[in-house]
């Protein structure tokens, strides 16, 4: 038995399905806009995204939007972020060398 009504319910898993990935969209955004990465581990990213997968495999909530955002979208946000991080760290590191 939930403590919570199914629309309560309803409401707090679209929460974090539209949160989530817009929260992790402006780290995306900043990463591009200004071509640099510094201080963001893609380690991190990685870790994030693996995570919301199998939590979206643990949820079995394989059909319902709310998951399918707050964890597919947000884990394919956090592997975007850690692509971005590691192609800019990786080409900072190479100017700075150069230098």
């Amino acid at each position: 038995m939930s403590v919570f009504s199914s629309t309560t319910v309803e409401i707090l898993g679209w929460v974090p399905a539209a949160i989530l990935p817009v929260a992790t969209l402006v780290q995306l955004v900043k990463i591009i806009s200004h071509k640099r990465a510094e201080g963001v581990s893609t380690i991190a990213w990685l870790c994030f995204g693996t995570a919301n997968l199998c939590l979206f495999g643990y949820t079995e909530k394989y059909t319902e939007l709310q998951a399918i955002l707050g964890l597919v979208g947000q884990a394919t946000v956090d592997f975007s972020v850690a692509i971005a991080a590691f192609y800019y760290n990786r080409n900072t590191h190479r100017l700075e060398d150069m230098i």
